[in-house]
């Protein structure tokens, strides 16, 4: 993942002044705005390239998956990310240091209560059936 140094020093100020996330949650916010403008054909400039919280929170769940599994969940937590909202909190962190752009509509309740991560990044990684017999060890 090629960061720029002003990028990288934006990311310091901001976990310098707030400590609930690692460095890790927001380059992966970063990279997350990327893979959904890419899925939503949303690049360059001009008025289509704004994506939603919504949208954004789409990007995210469907990212995480691709790059870590059933492990998701567990990373996110390792990052301090617990629920939709601190998705939120790390993208208007992200817009109040000049790494981000928002427009006037978007507010972090756009953040708020999307998804429960169990059933976004647990249940898809259950076995559909609870009656499957799980072997023994011994």
């Amino acid at each position: 993942m090629g960061v720029n140094e002003t990028y990288l020093e934006g990311v310091r100020r901001i976990v310098a002044d707030d400590s609930r996330y690692t460095p890790e949650a927001y380059f992966f916010i970063q990279e997350a705005v990327t893979y959904t403008a890419g899925r939503l054909k949303r690049r360059g400039v001009g008025d289509n390239q704004h994506i939603t919280g919504k949208e954004l929170l789409d990007g995210i769940r469907r990212h995480a998956l691709a790059e870590f599994g059933p492990m998701s969940r567990l990373v996110f937590g390792e990052w301090g990310i617990h629920c939709t909202e601190d998705f939120g909190n790390i993208v208007f962190s992200m817009v109040s240091h000049n790494l981000l752009g928002a427009s006037d509509e978007d507010t972090i309740n756009d953040f708020r209560d999307i998804y429960d991560f169990e059933k976004a990044f647990v249940e898809e990684f259950l076995p559909d059936n609870k009656d499957v017999d799980i072997p023994t060890i011994g």
